[in-house]
């Protein structure tokens, strides 16, 4: 579907009992699978933000505007070689990884 454009509007980490563990960990992990697949950055970026954020009706988050809660993450993309699985353990090897460096809650650096 990504070799003809056709690309999710929403990506989220789809974490439950079966996929904390592994394949999914966590939404950078998932990101990172999208990025890796081809997705372009800011796609993925708007997909596990302000997307997310319109279908729940809550234009208060997803976005850096005044007034909003201003909490924002800092990634940097990793380069090297990374596994990547699916649910059904198939194999994907992306050479591209995303890192959180910070976080910021509330407008204030955390962690």
């Amino acid at each position: 579907m990504l070799e003809q454009d056709f690309l999710p509007d929403t990506i989220s980490s789809d974490v439950h009992l079966m996929s904390v563990d592994g394949p999914a960990f966590d939404i950078l992990v998932t990101m990172s699978k999208f990025l890796c697949l081809g997705m372009p950055l800011m796609d993925v970026i708007r997909a596990s933000t302000t997307r997310p954020a319109e279908a729940i009706q809550r234009p208060d988050l997803g976005n850096l505007q005044v007034g909003n809660p201003g909490d924002a993450a800092v990634l940097r993309i990793e380069e090297g070689r990374f596994e990547y699985y699916d649910v059904k353990q198939e194999l994907l090897l992306g050479d591209k990884r995303m890192i959180a460096e910070k976080m910021v809650v509330k407008g204030k650096i955390w962690g």
